[in-house]
């Protein structure tokens, strides 16, 4: 009967105007009508795991060898379409992707699909125990593509394991485009505190870092160390994830935000993608996703985790076996996100939206005395401190980056949520800013997304000290984090 008064309907107004009205689509034995807009989704994942014999990074040079993959890396797609805007999410198992590589890869995709560049967000989950295709100290190349689009040559080409990063990043946006359906949408956040410790502590007496200068906070500082007086900020235990269906209800895929470093407790030489993956493993279980058609996908990003990890340091220090304690946080994380999703009330179709700036900042340069003590480090039989002629190296290698770099941020509206992306390894309390000012009603933000710039503190840390402030572990102006804020902001009240 509703289809009959739909042609008649038609027959009065026209076919053409008839278009703008509604749509008809069928949805098996049910009809939706009167809707003029379609959400979709589609999700994919591709295999990124590098050949044996290549360095893993997360530690320091030289870097150890691959000799087994505990379980494969992959690129991990979601593709959003609103009928108006397309955006793809994109997150890579792997320490920190530099720009130029995301820069290729936004390049390929948007010249195969369509899909503007600035719609694209990709990211790092910052596993450690991944084949290194990044630059640590070196200066970044300045990359053609940022200002002429025409073409992905650097002066520096990319090497052959971020070539096929690059290539398997296209293709599997491409490949979560071809599994685009009607889809419906939902959104919620979880608490799991008893995983994120702030790892920089401040101290009862001062402590001397590799530059030979007096510290009140350190980093790590060791299971049950007298020293030790408060945890130097705080962390953001809350877990935020989106979700996305069939119109039938089948999983497509869940994209979740979680502000924790890493696990770790790999043993040396194996190539895994972290508690990041086994999450995903973990959800799919739980959401009984397994064996779909298309696969389902799940995928977590990492926050703002710069100064977060999951060791209490007044507590006892447990031995575990290699990925057991990886798999606790997984399950942990995992099982709170279900626990939310069985509860979400989904929507049909949400608008999207997308904005983009690059932001200038500069760069931290050794001054004088610093770089007078690095050359006499460098000529030193015997140091003081163990790191001394490490930074010292390294401190002459920021002598070569230039007096400025420009960097990407950006942020995605999907209806009442905002998500924020940051190419640095951001502090707990940036992010937590960012929410509680954030227009939306929902926020969370991504780092070390679209490039990775080192470490992130707030003006506040500078002056505590500690390795995330020293200099090459952060590389950019001491004010960068309000300056970023202001921007992001900026940028979400944009796509409000």
């Amino acid at each position: 009967m509703k289809k009959i008064a739909i042609a008649k309907q038609a027959m009065k107004v026209g076919v053409k105007k008839m278009f703008h009205i509604g749509i008809l689509l069928f949805t098996g034995t049910s009809i939706i009508y009167g809707q003029s807009e379609v959400f979709r989704a589609g999700a994919s994942m591709a295999n990124i795991s590098p050949d044996l014999g290549q360095g893993i990074a997360g530690g320091w040079m030289p870097l150890p060898l691959a000799t087994h993959i505990h379980d494969e890396l992959h690129s991990r797609s979601l593709v959003l379409d609103d009928g108006k805007i397309k955006l793809a999410l994109v997150v890579v198992d792997n320490v920190e992707l530099p720009r130029e590589v995301f820069d290729e890869a936004k390049r390929l995709i948007s010249e195969e699909t369509g899909i503007l560049k600035e719609q694209i967000l990709m990211s790092s989950t910052h596993t450690h125990s991944s084949t290194w295709a990044g630059h640590e100290i070196d200066p970044p190349e300045p990359a053609l593509s940022i200002r002429d689009n025409t073409r992905g040559n650097y002066p520096k080409p990319l090497d052959a394991y971020q070539r096929f990063v690059v290539r398997r990043m296209a293709d599997g946006v491409r490949i979560a485009l071809n599994n685009l359906e009607p889809a419906r949408i939902g959104w919620g956040t979880g608490q799991v505190p008893q995983h994120v410790f702030n790892r920089r502590w401040k101290l009862k007496s001062p402590v001397t870092n590799p530059f030979g200068v007096s510290e009140a906070v350190q980093m790590n500082p060791g299971i049950g160390n007298p020293n030790i007086l408060t945890p130097a900020g705080p962390t953001d235990p809350q877990v935020s994830f989106f979700s996305v269906q069939s119109v039938k209800g089948r999983p497509i895929a869940v994209f979740a935000n979680y502000s924790l470093h890493y696990v770790g407790g790999v043993p040396k030489g194996h190539i895994s993608a972290d508690y990041f993956a086994l999450f995903a493993d973990r959800l799919q279980q739980l959401a009984q996703a397994d064996r779909l058609e298309p696969k389902f996908v799940g995928i977590m990003s990492n926050g703002t985790e710069g100064d977060v990890n999951n060791i209490d340091f007044r507590g006892a220090s447990p031995s575990y076996p290699p990925y057991a304690k990886m798999k606790i946080v997984a399950n942990d994380v995992a099982e709170e996100v279900f626990k939310i999703y069985q509860t979400i009330e989904y929507k049909n179709w949400v608008p999207l939206g997308a904005a983009q700036t690059e932001l200038t900042l500069n760069v931290r340069k050794p001054d004088g005395p610093t770089l007078a003590w690095a050359e006499n480090i460098m000529l030193k039989a015997k140091t003081d401190h163990p790191m001394e002629k490490i930074f010292a190296e390294r401190a002459i290698q920021m002598k070569e980056w230039p007096e400025k770099i420009d960097v990407i941020l950006q942020t995605l509206k999907i209806g009442e949520l905002g998500i924020a992306a940051i190419p640095f390894e951001v502090f707990a309390e940036t992010g937590l800013e960012i929410k509680a000012r954030s227009p939306f009603k929902k926020s969370f933000t991504i780092g070390l997304a679209n490039g990775g710039y080192g470490y992130l503190p707030t003006p506040e840390q500078h002056e505590l000290g500690g390795y995330e402030t020293w200099l090459s572990v952060n590389k950019v102006e001491k004010g960068a984090s309000r300056e970023i804020v202001r921007e992001i902001l900026k940028l979400f009240g944009q796509i409000k």
